[in-house]
């Protein structure tokens, strides 16, 4: 298990678990970042990425994305 921040551009990888306070959580579930759902890495500019989550796309800074854990 890693953070989302170690993946590289073009990486699909399932998430295994998510962290921090429930607020953060949740909304991460409402931008779609369940467990075990496939999010790709679509690109990673300074920590930042940006990432394909079903059919969108979404952006998350580094901090954000270190709380996402997947394998």
């Amino acid at each position: 298990m890693m953070p989302l921040t170690m993946a590289k551009a073009g990486d699909t990888v399932t998430i295994q678990k998510i962290t921090g306070k429930d607020e953060v959580r949740l909304h991460l579930a409402e931008l779609g970042f369940v467990v075990d759902s496939q999010v790709t890495v679509v690109n990673e500019i300074a920590g930042n990425l940006i990432v394909q989550v079903k059919e969108s796309r979404l952006a998350l800074d580094k901090t954000m994305a270190n709380r996402i854990m997947v394998g």
